[in-house]
């Protein structure tokens, strides 16, 4: 394999490019890279041959992330020779670009090459500027390349017509960001769980390490002494601990029941123990869900994605590094709070109990993860419609 380093310090290899379809990403903030990942995932799901390159700026950290097959990182300086050999390499199929369009000498070349390029995602402060006013504009021209340029702001979509850029590949949309894909979950058994909890008032702890467990537990026989109905759902994040989290509920004198063995909340049961497997009807029955795997400081945490779009009031323990930015736009929109201690836990689930509350969270977590829904499926139909293009071409060749 061969190893290419750039003016940053940083390296990469140039690993063999994979057989059939290759769709290039390029990402400048975590969020955006994330997201890129997610279409990656889907369009993989599409077109089981198709393959997806990552790469980003110099000041971010990242690493492979599902839907991202090969996270090369930072890219090389932005010459006729880098970006030569990088195409000649790889041979994307179709890209998607994010943040300002200026590697221009890269963009010229894939066009030159036939690959079909989207900009998604530009913002007013990435708009490409004009170098000086007594040199002719290149603007347009380093525009000229792209395929399609998706921007949330009419400002941006304005300056690009004055610019030139044909209108008809220009699109509005939303910002790219992360959307759900939640669990589905049986109709029948939803329909019987609701009639069988009735008015009952519900949470549920997903992803449950061991570890948390007692502390989960406590909690809820805090908020029981306020809220005597009150049941707990029991999400396990490993089937493995299933037993031993039998153990830890029988020591606890709460009563419980086994949904593993069988068992369904009878009303004298204050928890219902799951293996996770059914987290899609959980998430459903309960307005309220603590995503644990997260209250060790330490924890990299479960992304909260899922339980918002199917909408629960989101809790969460300070331990959510590897979805931090998630977690950071919905606690701005209102939709998740941190809890740091048991009674902190207890007193927000009793607050919560009061339903025009946990519906206001719930859905403004809904419109947070679902309003980039369109965004995505417009990309996802647009890099389809390249892929297709260009096998045409390959086949008519």
């Amino acid at each position: 394999m061969q190893r290419r380093t750039i003016k940053s310090g940083h390296s990469y290899t140039l690993q063999p490019r994979p057989q059939g379809e290759l769709l290039w990403v390029h990402a400048t903030t975590p969020e955006r890279y994330q997201a890129l990942c997610d279409i990656g995932r889907r369009l993989k799901s599409l077109r089981p041959d198709l393959s997806v390159l990552a790469s980003w700026e110099p000041e971010l950290r990242l690493t492979g992330t599902v839907g991202c097959d090969i996270p090369v990182g930072p890219l090389a300086e932005d010459t006729l020779t880098e970006a030569r050999s990088f195409v000649a390499h790889w041979q994307p199929d179709a890209c998607i670009w994010t943040g300002p369009p200026s590697r221009r000498v890269m963009l010229r070349h894939l066009r030159e090459q036939g690959t079909g390029v989207l900009l998604a995602d530009l913002l007013d402060s990435e708009m490409p500027h004009r170098a000086s006013r007594w040199l002719p504009d290149q603007r347009r021209r380093m525009l000229e390349g792209l395929t399609c340029i998706l921007t949330p702001s009419k400002t941006v979509r304005d300056r690009l017509i004055r610019l030139g850029f044909p209108s008809e590949r220009l699109e509005l949309a939303g910002k790219l960001r992360v959307s759900a894909i939640p669990p589905g979950c049986n109709e029948d058994e939803l329909a019987a769980m609701q009639q069988t909890l009735g008015s009952r008032p519900v949470w549920l702890a997903a992803h449950v390490r061991l570890d948390e467990l007692p502390r989960i537990l406590d909690a809820h026989r805090n908020a029981l002494r306020l809220l005597h109905r009150l049941l707990l759902v029991v999400a396990l994040d490993s089937i493995t601990d299933l037993e031993a989290a039998r153990r830890l509920l029988q020591d606890s004198g709460l009563s419980f029941a086994d949904w593993e063995n069988g068992g369904e909340p009878e009303d004298f049961n204050q928890v219902l123990l799951t293996g996770g497997e059914d987290l899609g009807l959980w998430y459903r029955l309960s307005p309220v869900a603590l995503i644990a795997s997260s209250l060790d400081p330490a924890a990299q945490g479960q992304s909260p994605l899922d339980a918002a779009a199917l909408g629960s009031a989101l809790l969460h323990g300070p331990g959510i590094h590897a979805h931090r930015d998630l977690y950071d736009r919905l606690a701005k929109a209102g939709a998740a709070v941190q809890v740091q201690t048991q009674s902190g836990m207890a007193d927000t689930v009793v607050a919560l109990s009061a339903p025009d509350k946990a519906a206001e969270m719930a859905l403004a977590g809904w419109q947070s993860v679902t309003e980039s829904a369109a965004t995505t499926d417009t990309l996802l139909e647009k890099v389809q419609t390249l892929l297709d293009q260009r096998e045409d071409s390959d086949a008519g060749s």
